[in-house]
């Protein structure tokens, strides 16, 4: 016993010390593993039961093809997988539109699928808006066939980027931080060459249907396109800068 008390590191006759410990709780990918598998199967089997409709979309969109009437035709009358694929555009826009503000530091990350449901609520309401503002200027000026070729360029690449960005959004969930860094970065690329093709595609019909000039587009897209964007993108950074 008079060893123990002499040495000096241990201090074995002095009183007890309490320490308290948070109790050590593993980061769960548990979620985001069957929410992927869930949007991939939804995917398998949109492509399974509508592989022509999937092919005719793919044809009409890499090959700029708008003037193959009967093809066009046919992709407009499938209505069903088109909603499908629309659904599918609206969660995986959401997913990734919740990794760009988690991989941007907005908000907490604790609230990761809080801000998935409000990306995806917000790209519904958007599209959804957009269709019916655009149906009733169509209607009311006597351009409905103008107005569904353009929307046919807009929903055709929201379907396209919904697609590709499966690949992606797998790359970012289970890969370490520098590959989903590169991730996002060759994502970001893409949805800007798909929105810069959407565009020039909206621009191609729109000239050849009603004449319309540069200029009046470009107002256009900043006005319907560029500044709802901007203000959405506002109010969300400043609701979740105060929420944080």
């Amino acid at each position: 016993m008079g060893l123990l008390k002499t040495q000096a590191y241990f201090n074995f006759p002095g009183r007890p010390i309490h320490m308290r410990s948070e109790r050590y709780e593993p980061e769960s990918f548990e979620g985001m593993f069957y929410f992927m598998v869930g949007l991939l199967f939804y995917f398998a089997i949109v492509k399974f039961f509508f592989a022509k409709y999937l092919a005719n979309l793919m044809t009409l969109f890499f090959r700029a093809s708008l003037r193959q009437q009967q093809l066009r035709e046919q992709v407009l009358q499938s209505l069903f997988p088109s909603l499908l694929l629309n659904i599918l555009f609206v969660f995986s826009g959401g997913l990734y539109g919740a990794y760009m503000m988690r991989f941007y530091h907005y908000g907490s990350p604790e609230h990761f699928w809080i801000h998935f449901e409000y990306c995806a609520i917000i790209l519904a309401l958007l599209y959804l808006l957009k269709f019916l503002i655009l149906k009733i200027v169509g209607w009311i000026f006597n351009l409905n066939r103008t107005v569904d070729i353009y929307l046919f360029v807009v929903f055709m690449t929201n379907k396209v980027i919904g697609s590709l960005l499966l690949p992606f959004l797998v790359l970012i969930t289970f890969s370490g931080p520098l590959l989903a860094e590169i991730g996002i970065t060759l994502s970001i690329i893409m949805v800007c060459l798909f929105y810069v093709y959407r565009f020039i595609a909206a621009y191609a019909a729109l000239h050849k249907e009603i004449k319309i000039s540069g200029l009046h587009f470009i107002l256009y897209l900043c006005a319907f396109e560029i500044a709802p964007l901007l203000l959405i993108y506002k109010v969300l950074v400043t609701y979740l800068e105060k929420a944080s």
